[in-house]
């Protein structure tokens, strides 16, 4: 071997041995001939150690059946991304998703495979614990059968705050949806309150004194989901134990799909069927168990948008777009921003003990001309920031109170001007500066987009098919941005 394909191997070795995925290369017996350091992490096994053993000798809990080493050697098809729990050398139980390759010589002929292998024990077990909490407070539900029973939908409509138009549309769209059994979706920018508005309709609905479960799809590894959404049973696969999953746990209730656009489009598939069979099937079970769960789904893209990219089934889209709910961004809704902030400012005065009275004028003129990508979520944790910075004995939160950020959107010169204005009567965006209105460059061109969209269907009287191709715009995308703008409202 010359000493240039010395060192690239070394180099290589060296890669390997520095990525934060574990490699395990073994050849076609199945004995370990590479093992780099974050596979000796995952597995508590020395690099050193794992050279020359079999796997079966790593690994005695694995059989032929459940190694994917196995699989791959026998058979010389590729393993992607299996979910495997196993028992390590020093009797520590392991999950990693695994994908393991065969690796052939010149000729065809198997001589080895390598794994690739992520360790997501910790992952696993939290979810374990959550589904556990989950099973014992469902059970306690379901025993209590009472009104006072304890759930998770700790909103109602009342704590729901905000007067601006398209606020309320929104509100009254929910309580509508609240008489109802139908599905639900919710969409909007991340932060504007999806998830109080889903507790808000479970509880003033018929099924206030069944079990609310909420599920962040995008919190979860796809290869976990699916036995989160449906269950699994013991012998599914190594390490699987008999635990029911978030249907059965919301059996007679709702179950709240947050961020439904980051769920794999396999399991929107099987998603789909027990929407309209209203059975699920464990994973690995072979009978099926009915349900009755009434499905609230999120999602914080535009529906439109997310069947135009193919991140959500267009099937599945139709079966849950039965009451579609769009949450403005609270830029589009600054009207509200006064009284969130006094509403804020209660809850952190009983939280803290304080007596806080309200907002310096310029300070909130401040707030006002903030352009909030975080929403109402993030008007939250910064008069939460405010009063972890006010004195106890001060009654109004100042410019000095607010996080660093927000502190460079205060405009001195207007100081004066402001301190003169009752700003607590505000219900409008900030006024007009030197001819131009004080927003950021985002909402500018929002508002631009606006007019031309505008502009552009009146001159074709309306036609949506003229309109966006004079535009250059997809039918669907002219659409959202109807929709968006609340443009059909001024036809």
């Amino acid at each position: 071997m010359n000493s240039a394909l010395q060192q690239w191997l070394r180099q290589l070795e060296w890669i390997l041995n520095h990525i934060d995925v574990g490699i395990h290369l073994v050849d076609r017996r199945g004995a370990t001939v590479f093992y780099n350091q974050t596979m000796a992490e995952i597995d508590g096994i020395d690099p050193e150690h794992a050279l020359g053993k079999h796997v079966f000798q790593l690994f005695p809990s694995l059989t032929d059946e459940t190694s994917t080493f196995n699989h791959v050697l026998q058979t010389g098809e590729k393993v992607i991304e299996k979910t495997q729990t196993y028992v390590n050398i020093k009797g520590k139980q392991i999950t990693t998703i695994n994908s393991t390759y065969p690796l052939y010589d010149d000729r065809g002929c198997i001589v080895g495979a390598v794994e690739i292998a992520r360790d997501i024990t910790k992952i696993v077990a939290l979810h374990d614990q959550v589904l556990d909490l989950r099973k014992q407070l469902t059970e306690r539900v379901h025993k209590n059968n009472a009104t006072d029973a304890v759930g998770t939908a700790l909103y109602h409509f009342s704590d729901l705050v905000g007067n601006s138009p398209l606020f309320k549309q929104a509100i009254d769209m929910a309580k509508k949806a609240s008489r109802s059994q139908s599905p639900v979706i919710l969409h909007g920018d991340t932060g504007t309150g999806k998830d109080l508005l889903a507790q808000s309709i479970h509880n003033a609905g018929i099924r206030r004194d069944k079990p609310f479960i909420a599920q962040n799809c995008a919190a979860v590894p796809r290869e976990l989901m699916e036995g989160i959404l449906f269950g699994t049973t013991r012998g599914a696969f190594t390490g699987a134990v008999d635990r029911p999953g978030i249907f059965e746990q919301a059996d007679g209730g709702t179950l709240f799909l947050d961020e439904l656009n980051s769920l794999d489009l396999g399991l929107q598939s099987k998603l789909l069927r027990v929407l309209q069979d209203g059975r699920i099937r464990r994973v690995g079970a072979t009978q099926e168990k009915r349900v009755d769960v009434r499905i609230i789904a999120a999602m914080n893209v535009s529906p439109l948008e997310a069947l135009e990219k193919g991140i959500i089934r267009s099937d599945l889209f139709y079966r849950l777009n039965v009451l579609n709910i769009h949450l403005p961004s609270l830029s589009r809704r600054r009207e509200d921003i006064p009284l969130l902030i006094n509403h804020f400012i209660e809850e952190f005065n009983d939280r803290f003990g304080y007596q806080v009275e309200g907002i310096q004028p310029a300070t909130l003129q401040t707030l006002l001309n903030y352009h909030w990508p975080g929403n109402v979520r993030e008007l939250r944790h910064a008069v939460e920031s405010a009063f972890n910075m006010i004195d106890a004995d001060c009654r109004r939160i100042g410019q000095s109170h607010l996080p660093a950020y927000l502190q460079s959107y205060f405009n001195p010169q207007e100081h004066a001007l402001v301190e003169k204005r009752d700003l607590d009567s505000i219900t409008a965006p900030p006024a007009v500066h030197n001819g131009f209105t004080n927003i950021n460059l985002p909402e500018m061109l929002e508002q631009i987009e606006r007019d031309t969209i505008l502009s552009a269907l009146r001159e074709h009287n309306w036609n949506i098919s003229h309109t966006a191709e004079a535009l250059g715009l997809k039918r669907q995308s002219l659409q959202y941005k109807i929709n968006k703008y609340q443009l059909e409202e001024i036809k």
